[in-house]
């Protein structure tokens, strides 16, 4: 198995890469901009590859994890330049998700809501 990187490593080495440039970080709005354009390229993959729009002979050949690949990337730029540590996010957002929605859906385990008394 490979080594395993964490989000923080991937966070510096963007920051890095970003960083040897004269301009820097864009402002939040255009890296809002530049993110959504990658969810629309993003889209459009997973439409041409799951859907039924296939693609034009003439468009260049490009996977749904490349697309994924550039929206991690620009989410990164976005959340280094807003100082937010995506580590710690995940982290709040895992116990939000299993708070909420540990019963939202039909369990593999049988496991039910505790009844309330």
């Amino acid at each position: 198995m490979e080594n395993q990187r964490s989000l923080a490593s991937m966070q510096e080495e963007v920051d890095a890469y970003i960083q040897q440039f004269k301009s820097g970080y864009f402002g939040p709005l255009a890296q809002m901009a530049r993110l959504t354009e990658e969810v629309g390229e993003l889209a459009r993959e997973v439409n041409h590859h799951y859907g039924e729009k296939p693609k034009k002979s003439t468009e260049a050949a490009k996977t749904v994890a490349e697309e994924l690949g550039d929206v991690l990337f620009v989410t990164m730029i976005m959340a280094n330049s807003l100082d937010i540590d995506l580590t710690e996010v995940f982290e709040e957002n895992m116990e939000k998700f299993n708070r909420r929605d540990s019963y939202r859906f039909e369990r593999k385990d049988g496991k039910q809501p505790a009844e309330d008394k």
